[in-house]
């Protein structure tokens, strides 16, 4: 499922041109309803899977989303956050976890941050984050939802390449540092 908002159309004829097999959903929100918002409005798109993956769309990385899950899956928790450390971490949602990868402590955009680790925008929930969704608009996962969840998440630590590129000056950084690019 692709949440659209901004450039809906743009998406839409992109999809149509470039068929390839994989079934998409489209679910397109003329007034925004948060990160949790749109994760509740789908609800029964998910409810009745063991897992899912929510997944930013300005995250660009290389990390290996079969190891994040086989992770998940060891442990079973109520949800995993994918995790890497960055300079500023007062634009972030930050997570203070404990030697067993129990995230203990989730704050968004903390003015005096604890730690670090960041929330990467890679998430694998349950019907169990479902359930702590508050039920208003908007509703936003790194202020109404993880804060939640804490003692019932895992930190997965994100140790390959991750930019979150929704700021132009890291979109224009990520043309030249995305591994891979043709010299």
């Amino acid at each position: 499922m692709i949440n659209l908002h901004t450039h809906a159309e743009i998406v839409r004829a992109w999809l149509q041109n470039n068929r390839n097999g994989i079934r998409v959903r489209l679910a397109e929100e003329s007034t925004l309803l948060g990160s949790a918002g749109t994760v509740l409005a789908n609800r029964d798109w998910v409810a009745s899977d063991f897992c899912f993956w929510i997944l930013y769309a300005d995250v660009l990385t290389s990390a290996s989303l079969g190891r994040m899950l086989q992770f998940h899956l060891a442990r079973q928790p109520a949800a995993t956050l994918g995790l890497y450390q960055v300079p500023d971490p007062s634009r972030c949602g930050v997570v203070s976890f404990d030697e067993q990868m129990v995230i203990r402590e989730f704050v968004e955009k903390p003015a005096h941050p604890k730690s670090r680790w960041a929330f990467s925008g890679l998430t694998i929930g349950t019907p169990e984050l479902l359930t702590q969704i508050p039920p208003r608009c908007p509703v936003d996962l790194g202020f109404d939802v993880f804060p939640r969840l804490t003692g019932q998440m895992l930190a997965y630590p994100i140790s390959e390449y991750l930019l979150d590129i929704g700021t132009l000056e890291n979109y224009q950084a990520a043309q030249t540092g995305w591994p891979g690019l043709a010299a």
